[in-house]
């Protein structure tokens, strides 16, 4: 084999030079033009060109716009009533070769997983308080187990802290990985729904044997799977989404990462209950199709048997039956007395699902969430008159028309064209794009408050209520004339 020292240099026509001429601002080059301006020019945009000042000549308010509407993402959801999984068992395969090594995402593509996966499990449990979550990690061909089922997320987090002190290495195994999750999964109950989140780095799978037949074990097992991909889209992970998501579009759960921002979102796409195949709102957007789901019948809603057991005081130690560990405390089984460390946790003994019912109640606003808040015109907040959000008593924005500029040293006609300009523009406000109100205020289209952006954040997010709902239920339980309360007297 002749080895080189020198650079392979490739001889280029002047035809293709032309076809690749950059172009800027719309324009292409006198060169391009003459011939027609081939298909392949590149374009190069220029987006801090679309960045508009606001009146003291800064950015500030444009940036404020974005973080608004980054808040208001949660509009595009959709909200029709259709089955979710209440019960989640989740297996989390996470890409551990040397594909992660790669740094088009800082600082690297490993550190930047175990930095969201982090967050996605302290998400997961403050928004699935009843779902249970399992790690499994893809290096040197095998399925490597990080960390079984359970419902405590510290031990999950310490299991992920373990692993920074690891290199990724070799090539991963999508067969063995996925066999791994099906041996997780498949002895869960009937009424939960069993999910595999996959975040692969890689362009390749070494695989033992057919991964078409283990992706048939899954569908069997009802099983669904989402990928995350961070190189690009691979047909075999394609085919894994479609067939483990009968009648559902693919696109979302399969999505490639483009930067930090929409590989995180993506991850935490998987946070909230996904729609079960075969639910209304499946049947009704594939009516057309003639496609029916096997889990129509399965899914049908039924009553559940729970234990809600109290935590026993201190005593001397004793083993538990779900991990043969020593513990003081625990919670023993309302049906067999057995001891278990944490709830919720199905017991081993008689197989009760054993849960807290402070766990219960935090699952409620998965089935009935709070409606989104519209947003409201300048002529609607006119029409009410409230200048403070009714939540945190901040003050609204104030409608303001901008003086003219030039002042009198122009002329009449440039004069009453800036005052028009001006006018127009403090009169119509800026368009709701990406639901994000001209006014600063949201209404709740149940009470007809008002509410600021931070407020409509923090009620859908975190509080799952609308404070003006519920003062207004209060309001009608005093003057309905419950009067059992006991009386206090303060002399």
């Amino acid at each position: 084999m002749v080895v080189s020292d020198e650079e392979y240099v490739q001889e280029i026509t002047d035809d293709e030079v032309e076809a690749h001429q950059v172009t800027r601002g719309g324009k292409t080059s006198s060169r391009a033009k003459g011939r027609g301006a081939k298909v392949g020019a590149w374009d190069v945009k220029r987006t801090w060109e679309e960045v508009e000042e606001g009146a003291d000549g800064t950015i500030t308010s444009t940036i404020e716009g974005l973080i608004e509407a980054n808040k208001r993402k949660r509009l595009l959801k959709e909200q029709a009533p259709f089955q979710r999984g209440f019960f989640r068992h989740v297996v989390l395969i996470l890409d551990l070769s040397d594909a992660m090594t790669e740094k088009d995402l800082r600082p690297s593509r490993y550190i930047l997983t175990l930095k969201y996966v982090s967050e996605f499990i302290t998400e997961f449990f403050e928004s699935n308080p009843l779902g249970q979550l399992g790690i499994i990690g893809m290096r040197d061909g095998l399925a490597v187990r990080v960390s079984d089922m359970g419902n405590n997320p510290t031990e999950h987090l310490n299991k992920l802290r373990s692993l920074r002190q690891e290199e990724p290495k070799g090539q991963p195994s999508l067969q063995n990985a996925l066999k791994s999750a099906w041996g997780l999964l498949y002895h869960a109950p009937s009424d939960v729904t069993r999910e595999v989140l996959l975040l692969f780095g890689a362009l390749l799978t070494s695989d033992p044997g057919d991964i078409h037949s283990t992706i048939t074990e899954l569908v069997s097992s009802q099983i669904y799977c989402s990928v995350v991909g961070l190189a690009a889209q691979l047909a075999i992970c394609r085919t894994l989404v479609t067939r483990t998501n009968p009648n559902m579009p693919w696109q979302n759960y399969y999505g490639v990462a483009l930067d930090e921002v929409h590989y995180r979102e993506l991850i935490m796409r998987a946070v909230s209950p996904r729609e079960i195949p075969g639910s209304a709102a499946a049947d009704d957007s594939n009516s057309g199709t003639g496609k029916q789901s096997a889990t129509n019948e399965a899914r049908q809603p039924s009553l559940k048997m729970m234990g809600f057991p109290s935590r026993k005081p201190p005593h001397p130690p004793s083993l538990c039956a779900c991990h043969s560990k020593p513990i003081t405390g625990g919670y023993s089984c309302t049906r067999c007395s057995s001891l278990v460390c944490s709830l919720p946790a199905t017991c081993p003994v008689c197989r009760l699902m054993l849960v807290e019912s402070t766990q219960l109640s935090r699952s409620y606003h998965l089935l009935f969430p709070v409606q989104n808040w519209k947003e409201v015109s300048w002529v609607r907040a006119a029409e009410v008159g409230q200048n403070h959000c009714f939540a945190c008593l901040c003050p609204f924005p104030v409608k303001s028309v901008e003086a003219p500029k030039g002042g009198g040293g122009g002329s009449g006609s440039g004069g009453a064209a800036g005052a028009s300009s001006s006018n127009s523009k403090g009169v119509t406000g800026s368009s709701n794009k990406d639901g994000v109100s001209e006014s600063g205020r949201y209404e709740c289209v149940t009470c007809e408050k008002f509410f600021c952006s931070d407020c409509d954040y923090l009620c859908h997010e975190v509080v799952h209520n609308c404070p003006g709902c519920q003062s207004t239920m209060l309001m009608g339980n005093e003057e309905g004339g419950e009067g059992d309360q006991m009386d206090i007297d303060e002399s």
